[in-house]
């Protein structure tokens, strides 16, 4: 017997068709929802983007931990002045017992130091220098000496003024307001605004030669950490380039974001690892100059995060079985001090070759097709770490000495100058490098200032060999 079925009815087609159209709506929502949560720990995004959650109540029976050093906690005490640096010695005396008024003596060698350091109110030294002119009945010409060359470049302000002048805008962040409020009432001189942008301008030339030094070692290095982030010209947006290197750091402010500055900076012969994000600039500063890249393990893993929070189901299988791959991979490479180096290496390639066959069986979804994608085109790019030793995995050296300079945008606002921007680029530059070298930044600054006034041979920041 033939089975005969039943025609649809066209009202259940109607509903049906409806809740097929519901439901796709609510996944395009649920899909918009988690693209609009992303936080620093599942995009790029900063921390300081992140919506600030209240702190949990303690667990019941416990309390709130209380203010100041916990029990058990270190103490920590700065060193006293040895005493060759104190200028004044004191001793304080009791002729008799403050209680009972009975006579007393030395308990040993017992006392109480208290050792205090203070200023003194910066003192000026203010110099006239002179030079009569000379007429020449032959030439007919006045004629006079001719000033001492640091006179000469110095001009107002000498060099240990300029040198704290220069320390308070770029290592302090401080405003041309804020400086001349400061000379005026500590230093006791008023110099305008237009002075001060003098003062400025002579540090930075004294500061170009040993930023260009470093400019053109930076081809030389064999790994490098770069990272951008904005910049602010006048109301037009620029950008900074930071290129950290193992023993310094070079800052270059651009109006341009693309490979271009990496071509113009490194080269396109490049011949170092460059340790950065997944911005394209790098893949195609990576193409077009065959240049091999550390891609960001950190933001890789942020993107995997991302992928548990969506409403398929396919994908957040699919971030979770690359969580966990990228999870063994780490726990082995935070291992490289305990395992031999042979049974390191060849568990920490096991461990990203599994990452890679995770990232390649990516579900039929939009999410999961684009890192895949990302896993066929540029998957090795994230794990040069492993064959190639004191290459990182993560762009965390970069992003870090960018922060001040992110910092000194929020305080400043940027330039309104080519003039500025060079200054910032240098000052910066000396700023993080003599923080790697550990060195002092004023100490630095003061010897590059005297010789600049001296005409002489500016210091050098590039590292010496071993």
């Amino acid at each position: 017997m033939s089975q005969t079925t039943q025609p649809e009815c066209p009202n259940c087609r109607q509903l049906q068709a409806r809740v097929d159209a519901l439901q796709a709506e609510v996944a395009q929502v649920r899909e918009q929802l988690a693209a609009a949560k992303k936080n620093s720990a599942t995009s790029s995004k900063p921390p300081s983007s992140d919506i600030v959650k209240p702190k949990p109540a303690p667990e019941d029976g416990t309390t709130k931990r209380s203010i100041g050093g916990q029990p058990g906690h270190p103490k920590h005490e700065r060193d006293p002045f040895p005493p060759e640096q104190i200028t004044h010695f004191e001793s304080h005396t009791l002729d008799a017992c403050p209680c009972c008024g009975g006579p007393v003596r030395r308990n040993g060698d017992i006392a109480r130091v208290v050792q205090q350091v203070d200023i003194q109110k910066p003192p000026q030294v203010v110099e006239q220098h002179t030079s009569p002119e000379y007429w020449c009945s032959r030439c007919q010409k006045g004629y006079c000496a001719p000033m001492p060359t640091p006179i000469q470049r110095g001009g107002l302000v000498g060099p240990e003024l300029t040198t704290l002048i220069a320390f308070m805008k770029g290592c302090c962040h401080a405003s041309f307001s804020t400086v001349r409020t400061f000379l005026r009432d500590v230093v006791e001189v008023d110099i305008s605004r237009g002075e001060l942008c003098n003062i400025i301008d002579k540090v930075s030339q004294a500061l170009k030669g040993p930023y260009e030094e470093l400019l053109l070692n930076l081809p030389k290095e064999e790994i490098l950490n770069v990272d951008e982030t904005g910049h602010s010209a006048s109301g037009a947006r620029w950008w900074t380039w930071c290129f950290r290197a193992e023993l310094y750091t070079l800052y270059r402010i651009d109006p341009h974001r693309s490979a271009n500055v990496l071509m113009d900076t490194l080269g396109k012969e490049f011949k170092g690892i460059l340790g950065c994000d997944y911005f394209s600039a790098y893949r195609r500063y990576m193409r077009v100059c065959s240049v091999r890249l550390q891609f960001c393990l950190a933001h890789l893993i942020r993107d995997v995060k991302f992928l548990t929070t969506l409403p398929d189901e396919r994908d957040r299988r699919y971030g979770g079985e690359l969580r966990a791959a990228l999870k063994d991979l780490f726990d082995i490479f935070h291992q490289r001090e305990q395992l031999a180096k042979e049974v390191f290496q060849s568990r920490l390639e096991a461990a990203r070759d599994r990452v890679l066959q995770v990232g390649l069986a990516a579900p039929p979804t939009q999410h999961g097709n684009n890192l895949a994608k990302r896993f066929r085109n540029h998957g090795v790019a994230y794990f040069e770490f492993v064959t190639t030793p004191d290459v990182e995995p993560t762009n965390n050296l970069a992003e870090q000495a960018i922060r001040f300079v992110v910092i000194d945008r929020h305080i400043t606002q940027g330039t309104r100058s080519d003039a500025g921007r060079r200054f910032c680029e240098r000052i910066w530059t000396v700023i993080a490098t003599c923080a790697q070298q550990g060195r002092s930044a004023y100490t630095f600054l003061r010897a590059a200032v005297e010789s600049w006034f001296n005409d002489a041979p500016a210091p050098s920041l590039v590292p010496v060999p071993g």
